[in-house]
């Protein structure tokens, strides 16, 4: 096994000292530019790599940002840290993805193992069970490291945050639908003790009240973000004795699913029933019949989180910066719903 090259190896073969080589490496301004340049080009001809570990240390910065997502298999959570990527890798920064996979444990282990490689902050999209365990949150507030929930968060103290106005989407889109002439609109919705759900839900209902609609509790079936589950909610729904004649969902692949059961139960979309998805997922508009769905602006959302981090961590204020952004929603209005085109 070859001996690895340490500073002392360098200093011996430039008949110098370790820590002018230190100096040297980590660019001391006390080191003159003919100095520094041999000593890199010797590191260089002996293969020394540098210690990241020890030198976040002795810094105090890593480099090294770490991004919790619930899954990446998603391609919204893919682009929001194509995003984030893109924000940060020229100033100098690495992204370190972790997966939830809608699982507390993981979450809290995903968020451990980030403190201990001395990350320098984290961006994070909440899992669905994340509900009132903030004992983990607080461990990284404690730490002083930087936290950004984005998509999916907590209403904590100091914690900034980047989401869509997911209330404001919901209620255009139902006010769409109404606008089509649908009468009967039911709600595929995602499990609303986390915020987004439950904003979108109340999007939705006020928009039914504001246009004089009465908000049916049997309209509403919570599901997860599946074809399957969209197939199986629009079975529940045609078997009520006052079926809808529309469906605003909050995920594009209940949606989906939607579409798929009422084809296959001879229903005619959009003629005879109307659907409206919320994603805007990248097949939404490839299909023959195109979905209609809100956009939630990914690649925006991750830019803004990595923004809101850097004006975090450089700022010299002593009181924490938090920061609470809102995009805005917009509607990809598509063949799924739009009845007076035809």
């Amino acid at each position: 096994m070859n001996k690895k090259t340490t500073i002392y190896d360098i200093a011996k073969k430039l008949d110098t000292t370790a820590a002018t080589v230190s100096r040297a490496l980590n660019n001391n301004p006390k080191i003159s530019a003919s100095t520094r340049k041999l000593v890199l080009e010797t590191a260089a001809q002996m293969n020394y790599k540098q210690n990241k570990l020890a030198l976040a240390l002795q810094s105090g910065k890593s480099g090294n940002i770490g991004v919790i997502v619930p899954r990446i298999d998603s391609n919204f959570f893919a682009s929001v840290i194509r995003g984030i990527e893109d924000e940060l890798q020229p100033e100098g920064y690495h992204v370190i993805i972790c997966q939830t996979h809608e699982n507390e444990k993981r979450e809290i282990e995903n968020i451990n193992t980030l403190l201990n490689a001395q990350v320098d902050g984290i961006l994070m999209s909440a899992s669905n069970v994340s509900k009132e365990n903030n004992s983990i949150i607080k461990r990284v507030i404690e730490k002083n490291v930087p936290l950004i929930f984005f998509d999916r968060k907590k209403n904590i103290d100091g914690v900034s945050s980047v989401t869509i106005n997911d209330f404001e989407g919901a209620y255009l889109a139902t006010k769409h639908l109404i606008g089509e002439g649908c009468t009967k609109i039911a709600h595929l919705t995602g499990d609303q003790s986390l915020e987004i759900y439950e904003n979108r839900n109340n999007g939705y209902k006020q928009a039914l009240l504001d246009s004089g609609f009465e908000y049916n509790e049997d309209y509403i079936i919570q599901t997860k973000s599946s074809v399957e589950a969209g197939r199986q909610a629009v079975e529940k729904l045609l078997k009520l004795k006052n079926p809808p004649n529309a469906i605003f969902s909050s995920s594009d692949f209940a949606a989906l699913g939607a579409i798929q059961e009422l084809k296959e139960q001879g229903i005619r979309i959009p003629e005879d029933f109307c659907v409206f998805g919320f994603g805007n997922e990248p097949f939404t508009k490839f299909m023959e019949l195109s979905i209609s769905s809100v956009d939630q602006s990914p690649m925006e959302m991750g830019k803004m989180a990595a923004k809101v981090f850097l004006e975090q961590i450089n700022s010299t204020e002593k009181f924490k910066i938090e920061k609470k952004v809102v995009l805005n929603p917009e509607l990809h209005i598509r063949k799924s719903s739009l009845r007076h085109a035809l």
